[in-house]
């Protein structure tokens, strides 16, 4: 089992930044390539991006692109999601989500997940 918990959420002014973190507990971190996804209100959860386990591959949505970037550090057993630009459209739970297999968009492919932060961005 790996436990995954997120922080670092809020609200923010358009054109800000804040910076996500999730922190994993139980299995080695770094077997497992990490991703956070979103869940914007009426809509369906989607993929923000992904590192692999070494954290040198690294992809992101097209919304994104440019703006976010997702690192992670494996003796801390974490994974960062800085997130700079951010507009109303961003506003969303974010999760983090582990993947045994490898790095992928699907969420479907990812084993564990955690209890989401919510990012409000104010226009």
């Amino acid at each position: 089992q790996v436990q995954l918990v997120e922080s670092g959420g809020g609200l923010v002014q358009a054109g800000g930044s804040l910076r996500l973190s999730c922190v994993a507990s139980g299995r080695t971190f770094s077997f497992y390539a990490m991703g956070w996804f979103r869940q914007a209100p009426g809509k369906e959860r989607e993929f923000v991006a992904h590192v692999s386990q070494g954290g040198r591959i690294t992809a992101y949505a097209d919304s994104v692109r440019g703006r976010f970037i997702i690192s992670r550090d494996n003796i801390k057993s974490t994974v960062y999601l800085q997130m700079n630009s951010l507009k109303s459209e961003d506003t969303a739970i974010y999760y983090c989500a582990a993947n045994y297999e490898g790095t992928s968009t699907n969420q479907k492919e990812y084993d564990y997940w955690g209890q989401g932060t919510q990012v409000t961005v104010s226009s």
